[in-house]
């Protein structure tokens, strides 16, 4: 158990760190061909300006994401055979077609995408940067897809205890895959939209008043307030979805121990797994019956339904999963009333000079809490999931290899050293970089490069 325990904790620091750097590169592809489609149309210094500043943070998260998935794909011969031996059937295409229809595309075009704007013409370099773009939300399907396919299996057959495809359409489109690419996709630019204000509103704060850092800004303030609704929307449906197939966590998500009606949506409470209960609770009356069936007197299960002959428990562990879903709703709120908050400011300022510091401060405060809210989410899905690594196919346990619990350990250790690291460098090196932009004396130059690519080679 000690060596599960350890393998698990190490799986998840390295999806952890991995995740968040994907997360940021979905969604700034999509921006910088905003960026780049807007100054070919109104051949607009500013456009490319905010390109060329921007392109940089998206090759630092690139680079950090590609290494940092080397990794887990390492891990899963190391810590986990188990799970390529049973379902590697379905698992490896999924992953093969992730790097021949994604990965290589990505590697073709991002160079050009990168370093060609005053080598190549203008509609390639545009072109390149829409196939980057293209590439990154091919690979989070894939990605998706695998991982949706885990929670809700179809399209197979057991044999011999090995997993066998019969029907990959089934497999692909399984019934959570539509749900989780939305919420991860949106949950993608909603982390880019507080990365891009934050980093803008740090700029203003010491100083820049360059029309880049302005539609910068806008930019990331529009595209919040547009998609936080959208993803509340959309998180709602995958919620009945997630009712609908994983019921179990569902009732871990709500805290909910005794199957009823009139089901309350705990703000706060204290679960017990040994007592089965929660030692205390706050909460709304009826209002997680609402939610979730549509009817202040809908019936939602509860975990004591689901627990083996023998006691075992079939649920995940509660405390985790209710808090990270706490954590992911409370940050998706703060979200809502911080984006508002700065579309209605601006509009009653006529634009973004207007703005009380504190305001601006506020958004550098939440400049990666789009990391926050994707991290609370998924470790709400996948412990979710537990004990299963397969719902319903394979168990964590039944996968996870028999390495010493110590050197498990060891390398959990020297990965944390080095995420930290990384991670505290990712951080300092953007900031450093705004810093940079803002410098008047970087302006100039900064402006000319900008200008320099403009220019269609011949």
């Amino acid at each position: 158990m000690e060596e599960l325990l350890l393998s698990r904790i190490q799986f998840a620091a390295n999806i952890s760190f991995h995740i968040l750097f994907p997360t940021i590169t979905i969604g700034l592809g999509w921006v910088l061909l905003f960026f780049k489609l807007r100054f070919n149309a109104t051949g607009d210094d500013r456009w490319m300006a905010a390109y060329m500043f921007w392109v940089k943070i998206f090759a630092l998260s690139f680079g950090l994401g590609v290494v940092s998935g080397i990794t887990m794909s390492f891990q899963f011969g190391t810590n986990w055979p188990g799970f390529m031996e049973t379902v590697g059937n379905v698992a490896g295409p999924l992953l093969a077609y992730e790097v021949l229809t994604a990965f290589f595309l990505e590697a073709a075009f991002l160079g050009i995408m990168l370093f060609g704007a005053s080598r190549v013409p203008n509609w390639l370099h545009t072109l390149a940067t829409f196939l980057v773009a293209f590439g990154t939300t091919v690979s989070a399907f894939w990605i998706l897809v695998l991982n949706s396919w885990m929670h809700t299996p179809t399209g197979f057959e057991l044999r011999d205890g090995i997993v066998h495809a019969t029907d990959w359409w089934a497999i692909i489109f399984n019934p959570s895959m539509p749900y989780r690419l939305v919420h991860m996709l949106l949950a993608s630019g909603l982390t880019v939209a507080f990365l891009i204000l934050g980093i803008s509103a740090f700029r203003r704060l010491i100083g820049d008043q360059s029309k880049g850092v302005r539609v910068t800004f806008k930019t990331g303030a529009w595209m919040a307030a547009i998609l936080i609704p959208v993803q509340i929307y959309a998180g709602d449906l995958h919620g009945l979805n997630t009712l609908e197939h994983q019921p179990q966590k569902v009732a871990a998500m709500e805290g909910n121990w005794e199957t009823s009606s009139h089901v309350p949506l705990l703000l706060f409470a204290l679960p017990d797994e040994e007592k089965r209960q929660n030692d205390f609770e706050i909460g709304i009356p009826s209002a997680a019956s609402l939610i979730l069936k549509h009817d202040p007197a809908g019936v939602v299960p509860g975990l004591n339904d689901f627990y083996a002959e023998d006691g075992t428990a079939l649920h995940p562990p509660v405390a985790p999963v209710f808090w990270s879903f706490r954590v992911m709703v409370g940050t998706g709120v703060l979200m809502l009333v911080m984006s508002w908050a700065t579309v209605i400011m601006m509009r009653r300022n006529r634009g973004v000079d207007g703005l009380n510091p504190w305001l601006l401060r506020g958004l550098v405060a939440m400049t990666f809490s789009g990391w926050l809210a994707t991290l609370a989410g998924w470790y709400t899905t996948e412990i979710g999931r537990q004990p299963w690594l397969v719902q319903g196919v394979l168990t964590t346990e039944a996968a996870v290899a028999d390495v010493p619990a110590p050197m498990v350990a060891t390398t959990l250790a020297a990965y944390l050293i080095v995420y930290a690291v990384l991670l505290v460098a990712y951080i300092t090196v953007i900031f450093r970089l705004a810093r940079k932009a803002s410098n008047p004396e970087d302006t100039r130059p900064h402006s000319g490069a900008a200008q320099v690519a403009l220019v269609p080679a011949e």
